[in-house]
């Protein structure tokens, strides 16, 4: 193994996704993709609806089982396809947020049954113990900027800012080193945009978080992204350090979505 290859928290080699749809022809989702992401960094992954992206990002968490190609966490290679077990392995490491806050929790489960569901998840068993799980609950809580006493009450009585932040809490109750967050404020007002994308900030410094940002907002990786792929049809185009791309893209396509920005 190389050393470039110990040094990446997560590296994906030649990945892709085809799908096989009945009595329709198949179609690569995501081909050819190389990319290494390192420990604490902030990595954006942007392109139009459909490029791939979210797709990309299932992929890194074993949602989708990969058609090609490979992904090694800490060096170690990751399963084609995801059983039971390696969920319950992996979830202490790699969470995800969604972009829907609304249909993402369980309507008839209270906000900390919601958030400790990673923690039965997982195989370790000092995380079942009932005192632990609701002691995390709380601090999870507290860390996205809720009371812990919001625990006890339901999705529906919160707003969709709020019930992202749940979405978040409950991706970190394990404390995981990294965090995809696919597409994350995109279904909320601009206002509370600001206040999620500045969250995420905190939390990687005060947690050490490796974040993956899906969007197609250019505004919002740009503030949050060390580094910026830009995926087109399946394919990643570009890869650059965020002020770089920004200054001077290289790819056609980058400089078409920085020019739709603009007008």
């Amino acid at each position: 193994m190389s050393e470039e290859m110990s040094e990446a928290l997560l590296r994906i080699e030649n990945l892709g996704k085809e799908f096989v749809l009945p009595g329709r022809a198949s179609f690569w989702a995501v081909r050819n993709i190389d990319l290494a992401i390192h420990a604490g960094e902030v990595l954006g992954i942007v392109g139009e609806s459909g490029s791939g992206k979210s797709t990309l990002g299932r992929l890194l968490l074993g949602l989708h089982a990969k058609s090609e190609g490979a992904v090694y966490f800490r060096g170690e290679r990751l399963p084609q396809q995801y059983r039971r077990a390696d969920f319950q392995r992996y979830a202490q490491s790699m969470q995800m947020v969604f972009q829907d806050p609304y249909g993402t929790l369980n309507p008839r489960l209270s906000i900390g049954e919601s958030i400790a569901e990673p923690l039965l998840l997982s195989a370790k068993k000092s995380f079942r113990d009932r005192r632990l799980i609701d002691a995390r609950v709380r601090a999870a809580l507290e860390r996205v900027g809720l009371s812990a006493n919001s625990a006890n009450r339901f999705p529906h009585e919160f707003s969709g800012g709020q019930r992202q932040r749940i979405g978040i809490a409950r991706a970190l109750i394990a404390e995981p080193q990294l965090l995809i967050c696919d597409e994350p404020v995109s279904a909320l007002d601009v206002s509370v945009q600001a206040q999620i994308i500045n969250l995420l900030a905190q939390l990687r410094r005060d947690m050490g978080l490796t974040i993956v940002l899906i969007s197609h907002d250019l505004a919002v990786v740009r503030h949050l992204c060390d580094r910026i792929a830009v995926m087109q049809a399946g394919r990643m185009v570009e890869l650059n350090e965020t002020e770089w791309l920004f200054a001077a893209p290289q790819h056609d396509f980058t400089k078409k979505l920085l020019a739709a920005r603009m007008t």
